[in-house]
């Protein structure tokens, strides 16, 4: 395929930070006819958020003009854990959990990419196979010094807080992916650029055409501080009900309204024009269009309509949504922090008790300040944690 450079470029540098270096890539478009794209993603947790779609729209981008989108699994880099942005080391996932999470990727993944057009590797496709020796080898592109150069380690080396030996085999891993797949462009945010610079050293290493380095920008989380992480917790996941999509999006600060336009709507700079005069009129109603469009992206118009009603129902008039859940009092009564646990409204004891002396779990509207509140069987009741989760009492 004869690419017009002139056409392709504009395209593959929309909403993109860097693009290391441009000079390559023009060079590769000139004398290649496949272009090979690398995306990885590690199962850490079931499901992918807001912040993959960013790197999944560009993949589409790149996907249309005929590159070859290569998405890997990192089952085996997920045992590791990418201490990207990290203050300590990341808890390593088993290999049961790693299964788990990754059974669902799929079908997040071909909400926006092309099925028939993707190919999908796990890495523990050729890491799992090296030896020893191999590992030496592989690790022998890289030093200390360059690998403390990287920020997060720099920092945590500085503070004299622990860094294990396995932490500095995973940008190395990581680089061995971009060899096994012969990958020319690596798509990724802005946080995983040391990561893919060490991809280019270990490809020249064994032979190979360095990788060119390709960066979105990162989406702040609901937080509206922190990278959206499933990590931090503060991430709206791709698969997640449209009525906690609605309701994340709308917990979003206004700062992040913009930003979320342009990176996951993908406006372009005239629409997003009428964006920035919308939100200095109205703000609310600027973030209202933008959880319907989101909802309406990940799921359909039906389930934004639906979903925007149930968040005025529930917001903005107080009232209780339609079919909560209902949770079955024994004759004696439960304590207030097993009613919570046992019902799936938390994940922890401890975090039932963080909720209540925060204020944040309700008894017909009213706080529950007591831990050790018992609720009996006398007269209706309904339990509100935090903004968007309820629960009837039979």
């Amino acid at each position: 395929m004869a690419w017009k450079i002139g056409e392709v470029l504009p395209i593959i540098k929309q909403n993109v930070v860097d693009l290391i270096p441009e000079e390559e890539l023009i060079e590769k478009l000139k004398k290649k006819d496949k272009i090979i794209v690398k995306y990885g993603a590690d199962p850490s947790r079931p499901d992918l958020h807001l912040g993959h779609y960013v790197c999944l729209k560009k993949l589409k981008d790149l996907q249309d003009l005929g590159f070859s989108i290569v998405f890997i699994v990192g089952d085996f880099t997920a045992m590791i854990g990418d201490p990207t942005g990290r203050s300590k080391t990341r808890p390593r996932l088993t290999e049961e959990e790693v299964k788990e999470n990754s059974r669902t990727y799929f079908e997040q993944v071909f909400k926006v990419l092309d099925r028939e057009k993707t190919i999908v590797r796990y890495n523990s496709e050729w890491l799992a196979r090296l030896t020893a020796k191999d590992i030496i080898e592989i690790s022998s592109t890289y030093t200390v010094a360059r690998m403390l150069e990287r920020d997060d380690f720099a920092k945590r080396y500085k503070e004299n807080i622990p860094i294990s030996i396995h932490e500095f085999l995973y940008p190395i891993f990581q680089g061995y992916d971009s060899y096994a797949v012969h990958a020319d462009i690596e798509v990724g945010g802005t946080d995983q650029v040391f990561n893919f610079l060490v991809a280019r050293e270990i490809q020249k290493h064994f032979g190979e055409e360095p990788q060119v380095i390709l960066t979105v920008p990162l989406l702040e989380g609901t937080d509206g501080k922190l990278k959206m992480s499933k990590s931090y917790d503060n991430y709206i996941g791709l698969t997640e009900k449209p009525e906690d999509i609605y309701g994340k999006v709308m917990s979003i600060p206004d700062t992040l309204i913009y930003k979320y336009y342009k990176l996951v709507l993908y406006y372009d700079d005239e629409s997003l024009k009428k964006v920035e005069s919308f939100i200095r009129e109205d703000p609310r109603g600027a973030k209202a269009k933008l959880a319907y469009e989101i909802v309406k992206l990940l799921h359909s118009e039906e389930d934004a309509k639906r979903a925007e009603e149930h968040f005025n129902r529930v917001f903005r008039e107080k009232k209780i949504p339609d079919n909560i859940p209902e949770f079955e009092l024994p004759k004696e009564g439960l304590n207030i922090v097993e009613i919570l646990y046992r019902s799936g409204l938390v994940t922890s004891k401890s975090e039932a008790r963080r909720l209540i002396n925060q204020r944040a779990v309700k008894l017909n509207g009213e706080p529950v300040t007591n831990i050790d509140t018992v609720l009996k069987r006398d007269g209706e009741k309904v339990l509100k944690v935090g903004k968007r989760k309820f629960l009837k009492l039979r």
